[in-house]
């Protein structure tokens, strides 16, 4: 574990450096979630208790730099891939949601954005999900709700479904099984929407 709990008092310690932090114990409901107290002092890393975690100084370093025993079990992360379907474009992550891929999905997820219409988050290749990840999924959700359109995450690994559960943010997003199954979902939502919208355009109709 890199967060020790002492009484009232967590330390927070550094995978890479060593450096520590104590401060008061500010958990969530789920006592092995530390989110709040590694966002609270400009850290990163997982939001679990086991770990990884990093100071702000060597969050700022690239990974290269970085102690290679304090790296991933499950390797860097990126985007796998990202295809235009007729109702939805799927961004496909994999590997870590953390710091060094922040960019990279920032990046994707504007592009699906740009395409103007669903997005589906193929998280089915992704491990795990730091604060900064979650923190550009919720934006990229709010962005996509205030366009009018669905953003839906596709088989979400049981680390993050706990994430987003101990966040209570698992009924925020769509969550689908699968990628099949969270296009199914957007299908079905744009032929309600047609539906809806056919049906008030006969119903203002002048009837003869």
């Amino acid at each position: 574990m890199t967060v020790v709990p002492d009484d009232h008092l967590m330390t927070l310690i550094c995978d890479t450096c060593g450096d520590t932090v104590t401060a008061t114990a500010c958990v969530l409901p789920d006592a092995e979630v530390v989110w709040t107290l590694v966002s609270e002092h400009g850290w990163s890393g997982s939001p679990f208790a086991t770990g990884p975690h990093r100071c702000p100084s060597c969050s700022m370093l690239p990974p290269s730099s970085r102690d290679q025993a304090s790296c991933d079990s499950h390797g860097t992360g990126g985007i796998l891939g990202i295809d235009h379907l007729d109702d939805a474009t799927v961004v496909t992550v994999v590997g870590d949601i953390d710091l060094d891929t922040g960019d990279t999905l920032r990046t994707a997820l504007r592009h699906a954005a740009e395409m103007g219409g669903h997005i589906v988050v193929d998280l089915s290749r992704a491990h795990l999900i730091d604060s900064s990840g979650l923190g550009l999924l919720v934006r990229a959700h709010r962005d996509a709700r205030e366009r009018g359109v669905t953003l839906c995450l596709a088989a979400p690994s049981r680390f993050i479904r706990t994430v987003l559960h101990t966040m209570r943010l698992d009924g925020t997003f769509p969550i689908a099984d699968s990628r099949d199954d969270a296009l199914a979902q957007i299908s079905q939502r744009v032929l309600c929407t047609s539906t809806a919208a056919d049906t008030a355009t006969a119903g203002s109709l002048p009837r003869r």
